[in-house]
């Protein structure tokens, strides 16, 4: 009877799906335009969302310091992805948004993780990887969108 792995091998394999996944998503988004983007820029999109925010409120969001968000916010929008503008409502307030090749990045993307998940299930089964995503929701927040990541592997 095989012994169990050792305990450090669950998240090394839970980090290489989650790597597989996001390998996956930005060879398929280089592949259709957006050569540029790294991991961490999905977290950066997400948690400037669709109103908007500022480079303090995004290093909030992000766990990461106002300075390390200002880079990349000035790299993001020398690429094309975000841009600046004054708050109608208060217009010393800079706010970032996205622009109409951030969104079409996020709508490939979400396009790819679907087509991504679709290969899973052909591999594992659709009941396998139902089974398996309903247990890590069992053992995981319900929290989905944990934008703080990037602070939470210290910033970039």
């Amino acid at each position: 009877m095989p012994s169990d792995p050792p305990g450090f091998e669950l998240p090394l394999r839970l980090f290489l799906g989650f790597r597989v996944l996001i390998d996956g998503v930005h060879a398929e988004l280089a592949r259709q335009g957006h050569p540029d983007l790294r991991p961490m820029h999905g977290f950066v999109f997400q948690a400037i969302g669709p109103e908007g925010t500022t480079a303090a409120e995004l290093g909030r969001r992000l766990g990461i310091s106002k300075q390390a968000a200002g880079k990349t916010i000035d790299s993001l929008e020398q690429l094309g992805y975000v841009e600046r503008g004054s708050d109608p409502r208060d217009a010393r307030r800079k706010v970032i948004r996205l622009t109409q090749r951030g969104v079409d990045s996020l709508v490939r993307s979400a396009r790819i993780f679907d087509d991504l998940r679709a290969r899973w299930a052909e591999a594992l089964g659709e009941e396998r990887l139902r089974a398996l995503e309903t247990d890590l929701r069992k053992v995981t927040p319900s929290e989905v969108f944990r934008l703080d990541i990037p602070g939470w592997f210290g910033g970039y």
